[in-house]
């Protein structure tokens, strides 16, 4: 039974700061470079034409912020991360690239964001719903600051639908990822941790009537790559 404290946030927090080194390095070596196309295909789906303000929400070092200014050019993306050392990460790729200028960081907690109802035309979040110390309470937040009409893109591991693609699965978050994520980041079991809280997560129908739940309509989610992710 999974323990109530791996969602600590505090523990949370001090886990991400831990790996910000190398995460970004983990990330595309531990999906066999898959996250680049998953994170394209997140931000294909937010709305046609002019974006004002959108909210990239668990940001981390800021790739999802990048990609959603390259496709959609809004005019500003504000990566949110509670944990600094991933924002430090963003910030030294913000200033690298020519979409950066648009790009604002914040260290703030998902859960009690420092924005007025309806800020935004679009929340973005990557990877990072799963990390919540509340699910439910998250999805409020979010649809607190978006404006009606707006849209939140979820971008999350998921269950696999077919028996050998979900055996498969299984077998390299329990074996394969703890101990080359942590090998390779030296995280003090923070791979692990991760591998526990994909394997648990809900699948995409559970995780569409949460959404649901916390007031947005018209969610809907496809799953590529097998449903070893879900886009929300």
């Amino acid at each position: 039974m999974q323990q109530v404290e791996d969602r600590d946030p505090g523990r949370v927090r001090r886990m991400f700061g831990g790996i910000a080194r190398h995460y970004d390095l983990l990330n595309h070596l531990l999906s066999a470079n898959l996250d680049r196309g998953w994170r394209r295909a997140a931000a294909a789906r937010l709305p046609q034409g002019p974006l004002g303000r959108v909210l990239d929400l668990c940001g981390g070092t800021g790739d999802l912020t990048l990609e959603v200014l390259r496709q959609r050019q809004p005019g500003t993306v504000v990566c949110c991360d509670f944990a600094h050392p991933m924002l430090v990460r963003a910030q030294e790729k913000f200033a690298r690239t020519t979409e950066g200028a648009r790009c604002l960081t914040l260290e703030a907690d998902a859960l009690h964001l420092p924005f007025a109802g309806e800020s935004f035309d679009a929340i973005t979040v990557a990877f990072g719903v799963r990390n919540l110390a509340d699910l439910a309470a998250g999805f409020r937040e979010m649809h607190r600051v978006l404006r009606p009409g707006g849209r939140l893109i979820v971008l999350e591991f998921s269950q696999p639908t077919g028996p050998v693609l979900s055996r498969l699965y299984g077998f390299y978050l329990r074996r394969i990822l703890p101990r080359v994520g942590d090998g390779v980041s030296r995280g003090g079991g923070a791979y692990g941790y991760l591998a526990r809280t994909i394997g648990g997560f809900p699948e995409a129908a559970v995780l569409a009537t949460r959404i649901r739940d916390a007031g947005f309509t018209d969610c809907d989610w496809t799953c590529p790559t097998g449903g070893i992710v879900a886009i929300h």
